[in-house]
């Protein structure tokens, strides 16, 4: 085969062949710490979007290395059938079969020469003998032939070298896609003699490379669907909870009306997706009802869930049923639900007339009295989770209150999961003093946030206060 020239500058020399010895050493030791970072990728398999970008990512890394390395080592060893190759090394340089193949067609004398490799990559028994140009695009996938007919058109009229792909139906039926890259070959007047060409099929690099593609649309397309989940679910908390973020104090209850704050705390994972809740409403006979809860769920049908709670929840109260019976109830409604949930909830109502505090849990903290400068935990009445035993009762307890008292309604969540049992309890009996100090609802509030706001909670959790007027 004569020396590849351009139509307008000789081919540059190959390179030393040190310098390509460097070169398969680096791509050696990169494809081996590639091939390290793909393992870990692959250990992780949590069936996430994500991780399966991430491997597919790997995979067309190792990929193209392994392209790489196989094409400097037949840079470095020469062409099979080169006479100045080693012995040893005739026939068996290069690629693996059916990677990299050559051919060259002689205009002049009609003579077509193939690579062994090439007969592989097309599918062609050898004793068929090459084709043609003419005869090449029978191979051709039906919407890729004008492409390569542009492309050696161009190569042999206009001395442009030839840099495309094409897609080829084989004998076989297998469809295979390839790279080809040549160049004219000029005779000593400038005319083109012939034409060479290296065809590389690159069918799994293109389905790595769909596989990456088609991960990274899918997880942009998870991401958009969670941004506007988040955003949905923002705006249903938005609607069904409380307006009020700071102190608020019920209107018409007289001296002995509650003065009420609420904060909620997000949790360090997602400060977005809150499940934890806290309502207050002045029910039609001066009666305050005060809720706080925790529902199963993510998204919008933990969203949903509570905001079916909440709106249960108001109904029964203004209804005149008491906290007792009304759980009972609820616990009937969510064990009914088509998305069936546990939860825990803490429902009270409070009598000014009286000041009576009255209330019924479902497996949920109890509340804290604070009283002369000390605190204590409420004696919890019976209850179980909502939703964990079809037709549960619930137990109800009556508490007297004094002027000045507070109470302190909060979830689960306010330290971290990894503290021990009873820490959360104890952290805010331990605030009694300072809550003594305080001269309102929202006071005490900001001290039990400043007690609790830096922790790294992995889920959110909120807090009501209610100091007695009078």
């Amino acid at each position: 085969m004569p020396s590849p020239l351009f139509a307008d500058r000789p081919a540059q020399q190959p390179p030393e062949p040190g310098t390509v010895d460097a070169l398969i050493t680096q791509t050696r030791r990169l494809r081996g710490e590639m091939d390290a970072v793909r393992r870990d990728t692959t250990a992780v398999d949590d069936g996430g979007t994500r991780v399966r970008w991430q491997r597919a990512l790997c995979d067309l890394a190792v990929h193209q290395l392994d392209d790489l390395g196989a094409h400097l080592d037949q840079l470095r060893d020469g062409p099979p059938d080169d006479p100045a190759a080693p012995e040893d090394l005739r026939g068996t340089a290069g690629p693996a079969p059916g990677r990299v193949g050559s051919a060259e067609w002689d205009l002049l004398t009609d003579e077509v020469s193939w690579s062994d490799e090439l007969y592989e990559i097309l599918g062609r028994a050898p004793e068929s003998g090459p084709m043609t140009l003419d005869e090449l695009p029978s191979l051709v996938f039906d919407d890729d032939r004008a492409l390569l007919t542009a492309l050696v058109t161009d190569c042999l009229i206009d001395g442009r070298p030839i840099d495309g792909e094409f897609r080829i139906v084989r004998p076989d039926g297998r469809v295979r896609t390839l790279h080809m890259r040549g160049e004219p070959v000029l005779d000593p007047d400038g005319c083109t003699a012939s034409m060479w060409a290296v065809l590389r099929d690159i069918s799994e690099l293109r389905r790595s490379e769909r596989t990456v593609r088609d991960r990274r649309d899918s997880l942009r397309r998870e991401q958009r669907i969670t941004q506007t989940e988040r955003r949905l679910v923002a705006e249903l908390q938005e609607a069904v909870l409380p307006s009020w973020r700071g102190a608020l104090r019920t209107s018409r209850s007289g001296p002995a009306a509650l003065e009420l704050a609420a904060r909620h705390l997000p949790s360090a994972a997602d400060p977005l997706s809150g499940r934890d809740w806290y309502d207050a409403l002045e029910l039609p006979d001066g009666d305050t009802l005060l809720t706080v809860g925790d529902l199963t769920g993510q998204g919008m049908a933990g969203a949903s869930s509570m905001a079916m709670t909440l709106g249960a929840l108001r109904g029964m109260a203004v209804a005149g049923i008491e906290p007792g019976a009304l759980l009972g109830h609820l616990n009937q409604l969510v064990d009914a639900s088509e998305q069936p949930a546990l939860g825990s909830v803490l429902c009270s109502r409070y009598r000014p007339a009286t000041r009576t505090f009255s209330w019924a849990q479902a497996g949920h903290p109890a509340p804290l009295l604070f009283r002369g400068g000390t605190g204590r935990v409420l004696t919890p009445p019976d209850g179980v989770l909502l939703g964990a035993v079809p037709g549960a009762a619930y137990e109800q307890a009556d508490v007297r209150l004094l002027p000045g008292d507070l109470l302190v309604l909060h979830t689960d969540g306010l330290t971290s999961a990894d503290d021990s049992p009873g820490t959360e309890r104890d952290r805010l009996l331990a605030l009694a003093p300072r809550l003594a100090g305080t001269r309102s609802a929202q006071e005490c509030a900001g001290a039990v946030v400043e007690e609790f706001g830096g922790t790294e909670r992995a889920d959110d959790a909120c807090v009501m206060v209610a100091r007695v007027g009078g």
